[in-house]
């Protein structure tokens, strides 16, 4: 019996079984707040890259090689782009000065609301290909865009950035009094009665407690949105406080949303089974939490993988338009989803074995140092 996603129902459950289940073990072996050593969160990386890999290994045996090849094909992409994703999160952090060990906490959530918007773009993005070829041809200019803008951004953009004018920020403070110091706990929202027991400690005498900013009217559509839902069902839940755990995940969560923009028309290059895009976009995502701890070691050797991203997203759009123009213009030229693995590989190794191999200055100097 076949699924509306196009697969069998078995198909479908088997993603489903793996994605759940994985994400449970990591919530449960790393559910205190306490850093993730690089050598765990290493190892952690390759259990997910393991469990992707058993899923292909299924699709392989299910539905052949050439399914199996999207889905790591779309999988690796989706890796690689995350990177970038993750290098913004370390700023945020950052910025926030959050403690390494409430890091995985906020990227677990941060997690599950990847995955709910990646659902909603990805059905999005999949149901707009039936309206023709032409769709495939703005999604190849969204991602060759991308590419573009990634490679003509400053350098100079190495200071950290002032996130307290950020939409996601503004929001939350629009409709929530704020609790301005992170809490021991990990809290991300505190109750009256929490807010009145922290008052009368003497660390925190002279701590004042923000208000909502109502009386500062946004132009902002997202502020304004949030604040009239709020402000529906105030009435119905009691007073809560944001603590500044909660601003950083609302900037993340933001933040992931306006890259899905990017990432979801990559994936979709790669292709139109809603199953194969969405699966292999989660197995990606689901490994972030542990890549980050693994990432944020080793930033600084990674130095030439930026410039292997954009040739990819070059190499995407332009394989894209080329299959839609086939379409088109019925030109009979079309790039196979085997040569796209091979390129994907190929180039993700590059960059990696030259940011080894030649290093910026800027880090010899610092290793030399």
């Amino acid at each position: 019996m076949m699924h509306h996603l196009g697969f069998p129902i078995e198909t479908v459950l088997v993603f489903a079984a793996l994605c759940i289940g994985a994400l449970l073990v990591d919530m449960f072996m790393h559910r205190e707040n306490k850093a993730i050593p690089l050598k765990s969160a290493a190892l952690w990386s390759l259990f997910w890259v393991a469990v992707s890999l058993a899923f292909a290994g299924f699709l392989y045996v299910h539905h052949g090689e050439e399914t199996a090849t999207l889905f790591l094909t779309g999988y690796a992409l989706e890796k690689v782009l995350s990177v970038d994703n993750l290098f913004v999160i370390m700023a945020i952090f950052s910025w926030f000065s959050v403690p390494d060990g409430m890091r995985h906490r906020v990227l677990y959530w941060g997690i599950i609301g990847a995955i709910v918007f990646r659902g909603i773009f990805v059905t999005i993005g999949t149901g707009m290909l039936a309206f023709g070829p032409w769709v495939e041809m703005l999604f190849a200019a969204i991602v060759i865009w991308t590419a573009y803008t990634m490679m003509t951004k400053k350098e100079e953009e190495e200071e950290i950035e002032d996130y307290s004018g950020h939409p996601a920020y503004r929001a939350i403070k629009a409709i929530m009094p704020v609790w301005p110091k992170l809490m021991p706990n990990g809290a991300f929202v505190l109750t009256q009665a929490e807010v009145d027991e922290e008052l009368k400690k003497p660390e925190n005498a002279g701590v004042t407690v923000g208000r909502p900013q109502e009386h500062e009217p946004s132009k902002n559509f997202i502020v304004r949105a949030l604040s009239s839902v709020w402000k529906a069902f105030k009435a119905l839940f009691p007073l809560r406080y944001a603590t500044p755990l909660l601003l950083c995940l609302a900037v993340i969560e933001l933040s992931d949303v306006m890259f899905a923009f990017d990432s979801v028309p990559a994936v979709i290059a790669v292709s139109k089974e809603p199953l194969i895009v969405y699966s292999a976009m989660m197995f990606a995502i689901l490994g972030l939490r542990t890549l980050y701890f693994v990432l944020e070691a080793l930033k600084g050797y990674l130095v030439h993988l930026e410039k292997a991203v954009i040739v990819l997203l070059y190499f995407i759009g332009g394989k894209l338009a080329l299959n839609s123009s086939a379409h088109i213009f019925h030109h009979g030229y079309e790039i196979s989803a085997m040569t796209s693995l091979i390129v994907v590989l190929v180039v993700l190794t590059l960059g990696i074995v030259a940011s080894l191999v030649f290093p910026e200055k800027e880090e010899k100097e610092e290793v030399a140092q």
